[in-house]
Order: structure tokens, then sequence, then C-alpha cells
């Protein structure tokens, strides 16, 4: 069988990435240029200045990635582009110049969903993982519980209905005074602390997630007491928002009798998080997998990855693809 070499694309929000990977599990290279040191000094992305630092450099990182893989264009099958969800911008620039590429070299055009990527990520990590399984979608955008039923098929079964999970810990961090990004430094305090402070913990009858209550009681607290202990603040953030995340996955297990449970997106990354999982695959007796560090944040390997499948399908695009910013 023949191999398929696929070029991803990634400009959803700050990082620009360029990646070459082989038949949907192997990666050739993964070429990643971050903007949070551009951002770090406004406390977040600054969409307009993401779109511009992608347009600069997206060029020079493919013509990276297509050298470290030791491949030119001529050898790629396809091309994946990440065009929804993200900033509109940001995505604009990665759906423009992979239509801009796939119009010059005559390869196809891949439309991938962000959060199928996400999930794919897992498939590199992992090469042996296949549907169907259940994902918790965890990342600075989106916080979803879905049952993935095939390659990029999925349905919800929980989501967020207020802040995503990702944007909780920034907004934590800026409040404390540990700046941007906010879920490593939060992640990394938190080791130092004790997770001794009850906060507020939101259930509901289906499996969505709130995180606005125990978001606005670190704030309420770090405002009433400013010397508080924040090593032990965001101990008992962590703790709280593991529980709530844990406590529906275990609700859905028990429903549905599913025995693997995939983690996928940057919060997946938090060391807190990935021990509560590893000790509820011994608990449950059931298989948990994460994606490595570097393939957890938004990178172009994933989208690829994601691709392939795609590719595979033959569900291809045309020149008319858009960006859409708000994509379910």
């Amino acid at each position: 069988m023949k191999d398929v070499i696929i070029l991803g694309i990634e400009t959803s929000c700050d990082e620009t990435s360029v990646a070459v990977v082989k038949n949907g599990r192997e990666v050739l290279s993964n070429i990643i240029n971050s903007q949070i040191n551009i951002h770090t000094e406004f406390g977040g992305v600054v969409p307009e200045i993401a779109s511009r630092c992608h347009t600069e450099v997206i060029n020079p990182v493919m013509k990276k990635a297509l050298k470290e893989a030791e491949i030119t264009l001529d050898d790629v099958d396809g091309i994946a582009v990440t065009y929804g969800p993200g900033l509109v911008g940001a995505l604009l620039v990665g759906v423009s110049y992979a239509k801009a590429l796939s119009f010059a070299s005559g390869k196809p055009l891949i439309a991938v969903n962000h959060m199928n990527g996400h999930i794919a990520a897992n498939y590199i990590t992992h090469p042996n993982l296949k549907p169907p399984f259940l994902c918790l979608i965890i990342s600075g955008g989106h916080t979803n519980l879905v049952r993935v039923t095939d390659y990029n098929a999925s349905e919800i079964l929980g989501k967020t209905r207020d802040d995503a999970v990702g944007e909780a810990f920034d907004k934590v961090a800026r409040v404390i005074g540990l700046g941007y990004p906010g879920g490593p430094k939060v992640d990394n305090l938190a080791k130092e602390g004790n997770p001794t402070i009850e906060l507020p913990i939101t259930h509901f009858e289906n499996l969505d997630f709130s995180f606005s209550g125990i978001k606005t009681a670190i704030i309420n607290l770090n405002h009433k007491d400013p010397n508080i202990n924040k090593a032990d603040l965001c101990a008992s953030f962590e703790k709280a928002v593991t529980e709530m995340l844990v406590g529906n996955v275990k609700r859905v297990l028990e429903q549905t009798g599913e025995h693997k449970i995939v983690l996928a997106g940057g919060v997946s990354r938090n060391c807190f998080i990935r021990e509560a999982f590893d000790h509820l695959s011994q608990e449950k007796n059931i298989m948990v997998y994460y994606p490595e560090g570097i393939l957890c944040t938004d990178n172009a390997a994933m989208i690829a990855a994601s691709g392939y499948y795609e590719y595979e399908k033959g569900n291809f695009a045309g020149l008319n693809l858009n960006a859409v910013p708000n994509l379910k």
C-alpha cells in the first residue's frame, strides 16, 4: 500500500504551524512558531497582531517543515488546513495559504475542524488507538465531552455553559498576578500549595460543565485578602476543576459502559488533571490516553493526522473554502 503524505497547516490562534505526517500516525516534521512572547506584554492574544505574525512567518515555516521532512511539495498527497473554530483573521491566513498551495500544486485541499485535530493528536502518540471511545476536549476555547464514533465523527454529550476550562485558568492567573499564559503558571504554582480552600462546584442533571462559579470565587477571595496564599489558591482551583471534569466522565462511563477515555487539548497537559485520570484508570479499570506534551497545544501535526482520514474518504474542499470562526 502506498504511503499517504499530508501537509498540515494550523493558524487558528497564536501558533503558526506546518507539519508533514505519513499515514496519519507518523510525524516527519512539526514546526511550531509560537507568538507567546509577543502577546505576553498585552496579557493575552491580540487577534490583529496574531494575524499579522502568521502572515510574516507562514511561508518560512512551511519551507522548514518540508526541509525537515526531507520532501518537496511534489511528494505531498494532500494539504490539510484548520478552517475553524478560531480567530477569524488568524484562520484566514492559513486557509488562504493552503488554497494557494493547493491551486499551485494541484494537490487536493482538505478542511479540518480544529476539534477533530485535537482528538487526532492521540492517534500520533498512540498508534494503536482506534474509535469508538469517549473524549474530553479541554482547551482555552472549549470544554466538550464527546463520543467519538469514527475517525472525524463524534457527538457531543456535554459542554461548558460559560467559560472554557483553559479560559478559566487564564483569568485566574491574571487576577492573582501570574500573567500570560495562565495555564502552565497556575499548574506550576499549584505544585507548591495545598488544596485546602473550599470552592463551589456546579453540577447539572446532564453532562454540561460550568467554571464561572469557581473562577468568580477565586477572584473574590483574592480581592478580599490580597495576601492569601496563592499556591494554595491555585491548588484548590485545580482540585475543584478536576473534580468537575472527572465527575462527569465517571457518570458517562457508568451510563455507556465505555472503557476508553481520551484527553485532548492544551489543558490535557495539566499535571494535576493527568494524575486524576491516571487514578481513575486504576479505579475503574479503564484505558486512559492523552497526547505527548507538544501535541496537546495547537500544532499542525494533529491537523495533518485528522486530514489523513478525510483524505482516505475523499472528503476534499473546493477553492471557495472559507474560515468559519464559530465552527461547531
